[in-house]
């Protein structure tokens, strides 16, 4: 099953909701940052709240970063995504690793940690971007978003997000979902989603046996006549260029480039969130130095 979102809301308007696939692209992050089992989790559910994050917004130019700073082994995990269903991300420190709990699932809490905060930093091409921020409850990733989105937007959420690693700790599986309830909803419709997260398999396990995003939302909102709205493809994606970097270099200023030329003559530039390389040799260092 290829990586895709799908956006729904209940015909009569009391809840909208989303559901990803997104195993493909947390392996391709897995690969790319060798990541360990319990920061593969970490990460990938931060890539699939990010993916999911980034679809709500409604231009093309928009950009959402997602900063999840728990004070734990991993450090900071940062992600990137734009409405296109492009997504990036990347941890300090990728190879970090706790034991597993008493009940054999990874601790991606005591990996992130909770001593800290969850920020979004939505820039909406307004002179300033728009940031919310909370505390982190649990360092699980699913509770911390939905709490962002109670105390930062006043919208009351379900936030699932799952990822199964397998024995050759490659990503298996990995998806989530975002139920948020409206204004129309009662305390009954409330009692019933609960009640239904609360029987329903974790997400990754759904993904693992075979369901589909449409599949999911069925299986937890069956009781409500949703209408998809829309469907996306995911993609890890990275935006870095030649020409980016070279920017980067020429905002070092004057000195620092003479000194790359002085001393080894070339400099070597890699994306963190790709790990492409970009070389510039010396007749490059010397064309930037003419355009600083």
């Amino acid at each position: 099953m290829e990586d895709y979102l799908i956006r729904g809301m209940d015909k009569s308007g009391r809840l909208r909701v989303f559901a990803a696939s997104t195993t493909h692209l947390v392996e391709h992050a897995r690969s790319i940052h060798n990541t360990s089992p319990t920061a593969t989790a970490a990460l990938g559910r931060s890539l699939t709240a990010g993916a999911i994050m980034g679809s709500m917004m409604k231009n093309d130019s928009d950009i959402l970063t997602l900063k999840i700073s728990g004070g734990g082994p991993i450090g900071n995990i940062i992600i990137v995504a734009d409405n296109k269903g492009n997504v990036k991300g990347l941890a300090d420190n990728p190879f970090a690793d706790v034991p597993s709990r008493s009940d054999g699932k990874l601790d991606v809490g005591r990996l992130v940690g909770k001593n800290g905060v969850v920020t979004t930093i939505m820039d909406l091409g307004l002179k300033d971007p728009y940031v919310g921020q909370s505390n982190l409850v649990s360092g699980e990733i699913g509770e911390d978003i939905a709490n962002l989105y109670l105390v930062s937007e006043q919208q009351p959420s379900a936030v699932a997000l799952g990822v199964l690693v397998d024995k050759d700790i490659s990503c298996r599986a990995a998806g989530g979902y975002f139920i948020q309830l409206l204004p129309g909803i009662d305390d009954e419709d409330i009692d019933r989603i609960e009640e239904r997260i609360k029987v329903s398999p974790s997400v990754s396990a759904m993904i693992d046996k075979g369901l589909t995003p449409e599949d999911i939302v069925k299986e937890l909102l069956g009781d409500f006549d949703i209408d998809i709205l829309s469907t996306m493809g995911l993609n890890y994606k990275c935006n870095c260029s030649r020409d980016k970097i070279r920017k980067v270099l020429i905002s070092l200023g004057k000195k620092e480039v003479e000194d790359m030329l002085k001393e080894d003559g070339k400099a070597e530039v890699v994306c963190h969130f790709c790990n492409t390389k970009y070389q510039f040799n010396k007749e490059d260092l010397a064309k930037i130095l003419v355009d600083i």
